[in-house]
């Protein structure tokens, strides 16, 4: 396993059509006059100290911060709408060698979704491969996950190159949108697609959770003090990537470590793409740039001398403000 791990590091650095359909709405007529309200939506996770997702949360229990700034919530509204979860699967080499152990847990997440949440299979290494459109029967999903083929030689793992074309595939998908990347975190994309990759998170309405693969391969020390060392920093670099990739839209991370702990963590993930709360704002510029948002939840425990509660907030990082208005 170790020597399969130092393999993949030394890796260096289109596509069949992705049949989602959205319908295009009708052309406007012409306006004489036009009046656009702009506002910014964020959905958010709060979660307690167990990862159970919070029900029962109210407007004025959240604060919302441009640039530092808070900022008024025009809308609000806790969202159980049926999910969109596309399931993405690196089919590389070290994968091969846990399917058997790891990846058919992810019934776990097929079981725990509701009847009317869609589920799309895609797997990549070079490049994604739809294996299976949205469609809410989860019977047909696991047969699709149940005939990945997994590449034993090596080759390249384009991460973030595949989910830029992902992307493109979702933005036709109307409606709440969750991508589950299971994944080691290895990345052989060129620099400026990993770049234009994270500009897109943050600024995207695609939440991302990432589900470590490469737990099984951490154990052992073979090869010499270099060899360990580089193996570790590998371990690290793909851990920071996932955690970079998750963070950016509101996501998570997960590092399950056996079977037990894959089925517990896609029991997590099956609860949180289906539940989140819905916040909008009108963003305070007009400037085409990027703001930071941040969002905070203020609850106190009154059978604790009310101090204040403790809980997970998770949103997309921030948002590309509308361009200035034309002069006249």
């Amino acid at each position: 396993m170790r020597s399969l791990w130092l393999c993949l590091l030394s890796l260096i650095p289109l596509f069949p059509a992705f049949s989602l359909c959205a319908q295009e709405p009708s052309p406007a007529p012409p306006q004489t006059i036009r009046l656009t309200i702009e506002r910014v939506n964020v959905g958010v996770i709060v979660t307690n100290a167990r990862g159970k997702f919070v029900e029962g949360l109210r407007r004025e229990d959240f604060r919302v911060f441009d640039n530092g700034a808070e900022q008024p919530i025009t809308e609000f509204a806790p969202v159980d709408d049926p999910a969109q979860v596309l399931l993405l699967l690196e089919a590389g080499p070290a994968v091969y060698f846990l399917q058997d152990a790891h990846l058919y847990t992810a019934s776990a997440l097929l079981e725990g979704l509701s009847p009317g949440d869609r589920v799309a299979v895609v797997r990549y290494t070079e490049a994604p491969l739809t294996l299976l459109d949205f469609t809410s029967d989860k019977r047909v999903a696991q047969n699709a996950l149940g005939g990945i083929r997994f590449n034993l030689g090596f080759g390249q793992l384009n991460l973030s190159a595949s989910l830029n074309t992902i992307l493109d595939w979702l933005a036709r998908v109307p409606g709440k949108k969750t991508i589950v990347l299971l994944s080691t975190g290895v990345d052989t994309s060129a620099s400026a697609t990993i770049d234009l990759l994270q500009s897109r998170l943050q600024t995207g309405d695609v939440r991302i959770l990432c589900v470590s693969l490469s737990a099984p391969l951490r154990n052992g020390k073979e090869g010499g003090r270099a060899k360990v060392q580089q193996a570790q920093q590998g371990f690290a670099d793909a851990d920071a990537r996932l955690q970079a990739i998750a963070g950016a839209t509101g996501g998570r991370v997960f590092f399950p470590e056996n079977a037990q702990a894959f089925q517990e963590t896609y029991r997590q993930i099956a609860q949180l793409v289906r539940h989140e709360y819905s916040l909008a704002f009108q963003p305070p510029a007009a400037d085409g740039a990027i703001h930071q948002i941040k969002v905070t939840v203020n609850l106190v425990d009154e059978s604790n001398q009310g101090k204040p509660l403790e809980y997970r907030v998770d949103h997309r990082r921030a948002y590309r403000a509308p361009s200035p208005s034309p002069s006249p």
